[in-house]
């Protein structure tokens, strides 16, 4: 056979070096375009939310707080109650929806692989990650109201508004990296003479773990910013509460729309010397800045545990 027929002409050439500088310019471009809004809210973030952030805001929580007058300390309130709030009913939402998430994972992937009840729990699952939030505060608020009694607000019941919205992620995820882990090695496994239990346990989950941290981490993520089903569940309070199955509890993004929708506080004539107008404001993009810290700090937190827990190839 004459190859010499299929190499390619000194145009075709030049002609090919034009398309992929043209396409790794339109790749950059859109690289760039994608980096805009992610800069732009950092930036804004950081430029408007430094100005309140002290030792003073992240250790008060906003009781005897007076419209823009300063308090007795010197500050304007702070976010110690929010941030409380915020992680004890993330961790309890975790608490519910990571086994929950893992072992409907492992049961789809594992034991009902292709089965009847395998797409019927797929099926369920995907209408569940498509459930409006604001709809798990109200089922979770409902549950409360049936089991304890009406009105019974409480941090426990956004956790479970947000183990809703959890759930779905994790069951994805966790599905996706179980089906990655390699056939062979629970084929070496059985021949070996080991339980399917254990070598779920011991193999399977040990060789997706890494991407399960991902995908628990990108749901905290996914939940952590929910406001609508807090506003519900959860409700608002200016002190601090540690005790996350009684009494209302605040979190970082209840705290910042209940800032932010008040608007300018009222400064009069005979307003405090130290009063500031915009106060609620700040505060709100300072405890903005707050959150989007706690994020980043997950994420990193999240790298670092797969990282420790991820398989070594040799």
């Amino acid at each position: 056979m004459d190859f010499d027929r299929f190499r390619p002409t000194r145009s075709s050439i030049r002609a090919r070096k034009r398309h992929n500088v043209v396409m790794t310019g339109l790749v950059v471009f859109s690289f760039l375009i994608a980096l805009v809004p992610l800069v732009s809210v950092l930036w804004v973030s950081i430029s408007k939310g430094l100005k309140r952030l002290n030792w003073d805001f992240l250790t008060h929580n906003m009781a005897g707080v007076v419209g823009g007058n300063p308090t007795l300390t010197g500050g304007h309130g702070g976010i110690l109650h929010a941030i409380i709030g915020t992680l004890e009913v993330t961790a309890g939402a975790m608490v519910i929806s990571v086994p929950i998430g893992v072992m409907c994972a492992v049961f789809l992937v594992e034991y009902a692989a292709g089965g009847r009840i395998a797409k019927a729990i797929a099926l369920l699952v995907d209408v569940m990650s498509g459930i409006p939030s604001i709809v798990a505060g109200l089922f979770a608020f409902s549950m409360f109201a049936t089991i304890v009694g009406p009105g019974a607000v409480n941090g426990f019941s956004g956790s479970i508004a947000l183990s809703l919205l959890m759930i779905p992620t994790v069951v994805k995820t966790s599905e996706d990296m179980l089906r990655v882990v390699p056939n062979d090695l629970r084929e070496a496994a059985y021949a070996l003479g080991v339980t399917k239990q254990r070598t779920i346990t011991k193999i399977v989950l040990r060789t997706a773990l890494p991407g399960i941290v991902s995908g628990v981490i990108l749901a905290i993520a996914r939940v952590i910013g929910e406001t609508a089903p807090l506003l519900i569940a959860s409700g608002f309070i200016v002190s601090t509460n540690f005790n996350l199955f009684s009494g209302r509890m605040t979190t970082l993004p209840v705290y910042v729309y209940n800032e932010y929708s008040q608007g300018l506080a009222v400064c009069g004539p005979g307003a405090d010397p130290g009063c500031v107008a915009s106060i609620r404001m700040e505060r709100a993009w300072a405890a903005a800045l707050v959150l989007i810290v706690i994020v980043l700090f997950l994420n990193l937190l999240g790298r670092l545990i797969s990282k420790v827990f991820s398989v070594e190839e040799k």
